[in-house]
This record gives C-alpha cells, structure tokens and sequence, in this order.
C-alpha cells in the first residue's frame, strides 16, 4: 500500500493530498474490490513522512505610500486608427522565474501594425520601467 501512495505522489508531482491520492487509490483497487479510507492513507503518508507541497496564491502588493496620478483615458476604447504611431499601447506583466523570482516586462505596441516598438526587462518594477 506504501509503495502504491508513494508511486500516486511522485506521479503528481507531490502534489496530491490525502483526498486526491485516496481517489487515485481507490481507482486502482477497484478492480481487485478493494478499498482504501482516507484515515488509513494520512496515516501511512505521515509514517512515510511526506505531504502535498502547496503554493500560496500571489498577492497584489499593499497600495503605495506615494500618490501616482491618475492619467486621463486617451483612446475610450476607440482602438481604430488609419496610419503608423497614431495610437500606441503599454502592457507591464509579471513573469515568475526560478533563479530571480519575479521579473517585469513593460511592451509598447502600435495599434495599427499590432507590432512591439520597445520592451524593457527588469526584475525590478520601477516607473522608468515604462
């Protein structure tokens, strides 16, 4: 049965709990009639010392101390244009790494071609990121 549990946990990626590796099991064992509690399996993944690894959902930062001024909304959803660098757009995202934790990528796009003109990188969000 240990060796089941453990086999259901790396294949998920130590991400199953009881719950999940419970059903997993009982998937299995269905076949022979067998079953398996949830009791039994929290019992003997504690005995083998391992437990689901949990990722805690980010959070937007606390609002800053310093006020930004808001700036006044140019396009109003009015996103036709008839030439080249009449209208241009910005987009910030946020990339997660391994090695650096998280990045920041800030692209500015022409609204006609639908083309980049400029990015920046930077593992720090600054305004001059923009």
């Amino acid at each position: 049965m240990k060796q089941r549990i453990l086999r259901i946990f790396a294949e998920f990626k130590q991400r199953y709990g009881v719950m999940k590796i419970h059903h997993e099991l009982n998937l299995e064992l269905q076949p022979l009639q067998l079953r398996c509690s949830p009791r039994r399996i929290s019992r003997l993944m504690k005995e083998l010392d391992i437990h689901s690894v949990t990722v805690n959902k980010w959070k937007a930062a606390s609002a800053s101390k310093t006020k930004v001024e808001q700036r006044p909304n140019l396009l109003k959803q009015d996103f036709s244009t008839t030439g080249l660098n009449q209208k241009w757009t910005a987009d910030m995202t946020y990339i997660q790494t391994k090695r650096n934790g998280w990045c920041y990528l800030s692209t500015i796009m022409d609204l006609h071609s639908r083309r980049i003109i400029g990015y920046s990188f930077s593992k720090k969000m600054a305004t001059d990121l923009v």
